[in-house]
């Protein structure tokens, strides 16, 4: 499996039996959207009509299935939600034995019948540019805790191609308030099965594609 970062929320995971898009709200941002045809699309919030025709769309909680990929999308509080309501989903995928996390922009405090459905976790991509619009290092550390990913990278950032509702904090600024070291900096991150994953979080930067 191959993971990519597009920018904001957008992550790209590709195999030679599909491509999994999540969250491309790129087009309202300043970029060009990477959704394409035949593509399994998901959002964890709000999002405009695709322009595609997507092999599958998921944008609410629900168990779904398609090729060698299982996706639970389980209810939550968005960041800017009223305490008590669930309008943002999060997403827990399982591709070859591995399981990724995509939690957008929720706020951190997850109850523990909302921990029980994520369950273990190997890669997790969590948003850290704060301002208010999204989690911050501090939120984005308390959801690292509460999950225990093996391995963490950090989405919606600043960026000087996006044009974000709300300025985001650096990404050299986020990584200083996390306190973590990133093992490595790469334009793609291939994951194969079996590959052994320390039992120490690791943090890994992916560059926007």
């Amino acid at each position: 499996m191959d993971l990519q970062y597009y920018g904001a929320n957008c992550v790209v995971l590709s195999s030679k039996d599909f491509r999994v898009v999540v969250d491309d709200n790129l087009a309202d941002l300043g970029l060009k959207s990477v959704s394409k045809q035949g593509d399994v699309v998901v959002f964890t919030g709000s999002h405009k009509d695709l322009d595609v025709e997507p092999r599958l769309l998921i944008d609410r909680p629900g168990e779904y299935e398609v090729a060698n990929l299982s996706i639970v999308g389980i209810a939550v509080q968005s960041h800017l939600d009223e305490p008590g309501t669930r309008a943002a989903t999060v997403y827990k995928m399982v591709i070859d034995d591995t399981s990724y996390f995509f939690a957008g922009h929720i706020y951190p405090d997850l109850s523990d019948d909302q921990l029980e459905a994520i369950g273990t976790v190997d890669v997790m991509f969590v948003p850290v540019g704060g301002n208010g619009y999204t989690l911050d290092a501090t939120g984005a550390l308390q959801l690292i805790r509460k999950i225990e990913p093996k391995l963490i990278i950090p989405t919606h950032y600043d960026d000087k191609a996006i044009h974000y509702p709300v300025e985001q904090q650096s990404l050299e600024q986020v990584l200083k308030n996390l306190g973590m070291e990133p093992r490595e900096t790469v334009a793609k991150l291939r994951v194969k099965p079996g590959d052994p994953m320390s039992d120490a979080a690791q943090l890994v930067i992916l560059s926007r594609i």
